[in-house]
This record gives structure tokens, sequence and C-alpha cells, in this order.
């Protein structure tokens, strides 16, 4: 029975990732979410509350599984911005899930681990800084989030400029990225 239900939150939880990367969080219907996972709403707020609930789970679970996948090293920041371009290329829908975050996340709770990562990954180009390791050009939190938007830099361009990144091969685009966060380290 403890598998079934693990299960049940399971198919919500994959069912959700997809609504909200589709429609954002307002647009998101956990009558669709249910249909979807072969549920019921009321299991939804069984195991999740309410749809701002299954929200925060959906990140949560985006969050924990970004930093296992892609962690930060802030005296390599290049290369996390590889790993971060990486994990959105491998995964369309965590990016979209990032993208929807970004744009409406502000009128909701703040996902508690997001928070802390944001705050440790702080935390930690700033010890790199105080030991000399990374460049102080930019603080702490200027150059964590010039790190972060140019891993999705591909992803946020207009479209007139999206027409044509298939002309740019994969790997160019990574190193573009890669490149970029270089730069920004150069005194």
């Amino acid at each position: 029975m403890a598998g079934d239900a693990e299960a049940t939150r399971r198919r919500l939880l994959d069912a959700a990732a997809r609504e909200f990367a589709e429609h954002g969080i307002a647009g998101a219907r956990v009558d669709r979410i249910a249909a979807e996972a072969r549920s019921n709403k009321a299991q939804i707020y069984h195991y999740f509350t309410n749809k701002d609930g299954l929200f925060e789970a959906v990140m949560s679970e985006l969050a924990n599984d970004t930093m296992s996948q892609a962690p930060i090293d802030a005296t390599d920041l290049p290369g996390y911005a590889g790993r971060l371009f990486d994990r959105f290329v491998d995964d369309p829908v965590k990016e979209r899930l990032a993208k929807w975050y970004r744009l409406e996340g502000e009128g909701y709770a703040a996902v508690e681990v997001v928070v802390a990562s944001t705050r440790d990954k702080i935390a930690a180009i700033t010890k790199a800084q105080e030991d000399g390791l990374v460049s102080t050009r930019y603080s702490p939190v200027e150059l964590l989030a010039l790190v972060v938007h140019l891993a999705s830099l591909w992803s946020a361009v207009t479209p007139e400029v999206g027409a044509h990144i298939e002309a740019i091969p994969l790997e160019r685009r990574r190193e573009v990225v890669v490149d970029a966060v270089a730069a920004l380290l150069r005194d």
C-alpha cells in the first residue's frame, strides 16, 4: 500500500512539473494535473495541501536535483555555468519551470530549498573572493546572477534571434556560455 501511495505522489509531481512548465503557476489547473496523473484532485490536496504546495514540491525537487547534478564550485564558475547549461539542455521541462518561477514566483511563498541554495551559493562565492580565488569585480550576488543567466542565455533570446540558434552547434553554444563567464572573472 505504501508503494501505491508513493507511486501516486510521484505521478502527481511529474504531471505537475509538465503542467507548470506548460502553463505557468497561475495557468496550471489541478484538474488537468490529476487527470494526467491518473488520480484525483483530492489526492493533490492530501499530499500537497493546495496548488501552491504542489508547486513548492515541484520546485524543491527541481532545486535538489539541480544541486546534485550541477553543484556549484565557486572556484570554477565557468564550469558551473557549463553544468547548468547542460542541465537545462538535458531537460527542457526543468528549464521552463525555472523560467516560470522567475516570472511568477514573486507572488508565491518562497521555496525554502531555493532560498537556502541561493544563500549557500552566495556564501561560497564570497569565501572564494575573500580567499583571493575569484575576481571581486562583481559582488557575490551580481556574479551569481550573471552566471545563472548566462547559463540559460540561449533559451532567453528574442524569437528573432532564436530563429537562428539551430545553426549554432550545441557544443558551441555551451562554449560561448563558459567563455562568457570566464571573461567576467578576468580583472
